[in-house]
């Protein structure tokens, strides 16, 4: 363990006094495996009475998720252009003249009507239905904290069935079926050919690449008294009143290439419902329409709503920090102009 790292584990001793592998929120091996010395009844023996009235006793962390808000996009049908080129009138049925024509992209609108087959996609323009596909935001939410956790915890990222032993195939019974975004206790570490491998439940082992883990940190220098940090590595935004953590969620930060930047930051401008756009004429351009609760803390690098993918937990972005719409609306009633600290908490 290098330096940094070993800095890490003694500031996660005095702040939780609990230790976990932690892990890859990211659907690929991680090159760096942290490894710790949670001490449990069931690290001894997992299938064992004390370990299984362990988990009969704490099934789950202290937590409440929060509930569905749509707010400022509430009612909005969302569709996203499929079939480009796709063009664009000044009227249904083809109007009198042909506007603009929207490219290859990641483009996504929010009607304004419909008039038989045709979709008014903003005032006086018109497409027709085939090149629109309908689509429904997430209705993943974080949780609130409402209390200190005995144990390391996190999110099922895939549904998928768990293995019965650590490095083992996966049962294929519906009792070790895990659930995605469910939110579960971490009882015991193990590590096979050097992947780490969690227990959530009897007879329930689950790689590290399947998880995201919520593992707090004491405030850095520079932060005000409420504050968000964000592990690019675990790909999970947790919310600080001072050293408190009160709120954590899964994010999806940018892709390679658009990496999100690590560092301090404050919010330093607010939209709470505008459109997107970016890359035009290129392959990976983008229009998003009804971007909802934008929190800017970095250039054009802001915390905001997504609607348009259901991806939480993995890297989606340009850049961004992508949030579940009702998840932005929290943080946009709780951060105001607070601080925002983006870091990695290990290396991809």
């Amino acid at each position: 363990m290098n330096r940094k790292l070993w800095l890490r584990f003694i500031v996660l001793l005095c702040l939780i006094a609990i230790f976990v592998v932690n892990t890859a929120a990211y659907a690929v091996d991680k090159p760096e495996i942290k490894m710790s010395a949670f001490a449990g009844p069931c690290d001894a023996d997992p299938n064992g009475p004390d370990c299984q009235g362990y988990m009969a006793a704490l099934p789950g962390p202290p937590v409440e998720t929060i509930g569905v808000n749509m707010g400022v996009v509430a009612g909005y049908e969302f569709l996203r252009v499929e079939i480009t080129p796709a063009v664009v009138y000044d009227g249904p049925y083809g109007g009198t003249k042909v506007l603009y024509s929207i490219m290859d992209g990641y483009q996504f609108i929010t009607p304004r009507q419909h008039v038989g087959p045709w979709v008014e996609i903003n005032p006086g323009e018109w497409m027709h239905e085939r090149h629109l596909t309908k689509i429904d935001p997430s209705y993943f939410r974080g949780v609130v904290i409402t209390g200190a956790p005995a144990m390391p915890w996190g999110w099922i990222l895939r549904t998928h069935f768990a293995s019965e032993v650590p490095g083992g195939a996966p049962v294929q019974l519906e009792e070790r079926r895990v659930g995605r975004y469910s939110v579960v206790n971490i009882y015991a570490v193990q590590v096979v050919d050097g992947l780490a491998w969690y227990l959530v439940g009897p007879y329930k082992w689950v790689a590290q690449t399947m998880m995201g883990i919520y593992s707090p940190i004491a405030p850095p220098s520079g932060v005000g008294a409420r504050w968000v940090g964000i592990d690019l590595y675990e790909q999970v935004l947790i919310a600080y009143e001072g050293g408190t953590p009160v709120f954590a969620t899964l994010i999806s930060s940018g892709l390679p290439g658009w990496d999100t930047r690590a560092g301090v930051f404050h919010v330093y401008g607010r939209q709470i419902n505008a459109p997107m756009s970016g890359a035009e004429g290129r392959e990976d351009a983008y229009r998003l329409e009804n971007v909802p609760y934008a929190m800017y803390f970095d250039g054009e690098i802001s915390l905001h709503g997504t609607y348009w993918h259901n991806g939480f937990g993995y890297r989606q972005s340009h850049g961004c920090v992508n949030l579940t719409v009702s998840d932005a609306a929290w943080l946009w009633d709780w951060l105001g102009s607070g601080s925002v600290y983006v870091y990695y908490s290990g290396s991809y």
